[in-house]
């Protein structure tokens, strides 16, 4: 069974509610469609009804009983204009401002996130990174111990002698372009959480990399990888990481044995950390590309689930990633 057959399975043994912000973007809408129909989690479209039934009538696809929500006729409108009021009042955010913001149905998604009337968002479809995160940070707001937002990409190979069967953890790929040491350190805890979460890994086996094994080089940037090993340790004492290393090192047996001896992790890890945004995204992008694996990007370190797609996506993606929040809203 693959990695997103095994998500379908999970997401239908407790089915979530997920929000749509793009609701009358048609590969949202056919997403949507897909599933209710497949019973992977139940989803609501944002947006004007008459427009989204207008989209689905033309691309042939029936709502069934799916829920469209229009922001300007909710009757939940007052109550979450109140609430995000009384979030940014501090920041200055006035009332009247609130009423505004909480039209536009990126906003009106992520309160009803906050409120509990839906499980998780899925957007990114139209909406940049940045469309969805600046949001998603000001209502949602990070987990108290992450304190950052960043990204994992669960890469399924087909050479299933790496990570768990072919399985990896790519950590980050998209969000932080160079991360602190500190950071660095709540992206690999985060990233060992995703992996439990939609990997379904016992054993989390972090590798943080470097061009450096074990001392191999001395930079400045070498410094930084062995500085967030020590903190990562001092943060999640009991989480099996491991570090600085090399690529090869982390996965390759015959490779750790004569680089990184006696490591807990070497020549076995299943989620490894890049040292900065240039390495992970070129990263994933060559394993995805030449290494021929399927690749599923999420979100890491917000309260509650909120995933962001490629403007390029297609259905499929938007299901994935729908299946894959609504199995990050199971353990919640």
């Amino acid at each position: 069974m693959s990695m997103i057959d095994r998500v379908f399975a999970k997401a239908k043994t407790d089915l979530k509610t997920i929000v749509f912000p793009e609701g009358n973007e048609p590969r949202t809408i056919e997403a949507a469609s897909i599933l209710e129909n497949e019973n992977l989690a139940k989803p609501l479209l944002v947006g004007s009804p008459d427009e989204i039934r207008k989209a689905a009538a033309d691309l042939a696809v029936d709502l069934g009983g799916i829920p469209l929500i229009d922001p300007k006729t909710s009757e939940k409108t007052a109550s979450y204009a109140e609430a995000l009021y009384e979030l940014r009042r501090e920041k200055g955010l006035t009332r009247e401002a609130a009423a505004e913001l909480v039209l536009d149905p990126m906003y009106f998604g992520m309160m009803m996130v906050k409120t509990g009337d839906a499980d998780g968002l899925v957007s990114g479809a139209v909406h940049s990174t940045g469309d969805m995160l600046r949001p998603a940070l000001q209502i949602i707001k990070t987990k108290p111990e992450m304190k950052l937002v960043s990204s994992s990409f669960l890469m399924d190979c087909p050479d299933k002698s790496l990570g768990e069967d072919g399985l990896l953890v790519y950590a980050d790929c998209v969000v932080v372009p160079n991360p602190s040491a500190e950071e660095l350190a709540r992206i690999a805890i985060a990233a060992a959480d995703t992996a439990r979460t939609l990997c379904g890994f016992t054993e989390p086996r972090v590798a943080m990399l470097s061009f450096s094994t074990m001392g191999s080089a001395k930079h400045a940037t070498v410094d930084k990888v062995r500085e967030a090993v020590r903190i990562a340790h001092e943060l999640a004492p009991d989480l099996l990481l491991d570090g600085e290393m090399q690529f090869d090192a982390a996965l390759v047996p015959e490779v750790a044995a004569g680089k990184a001896k006696g490591s807990p992790v070497a020549g076995r890890a299943n989620v490894l950390i890049f040292p900065d945004l240039n390495a992970g995204n070129i990263g994933y992008k060559i394993t995805q590309r030449i290494g021929g694996a399927d690749c599923f990007a999420v979100l890491q370190g917000l309260r509650k689930p909120c995933n962001d797609l490629s403007r390029g996506c297609s259905v499929r993606d938007i299901v994935n990633t729908a299946a894959m929040t609504a199995v990050q809203a199971q353990a919640k």
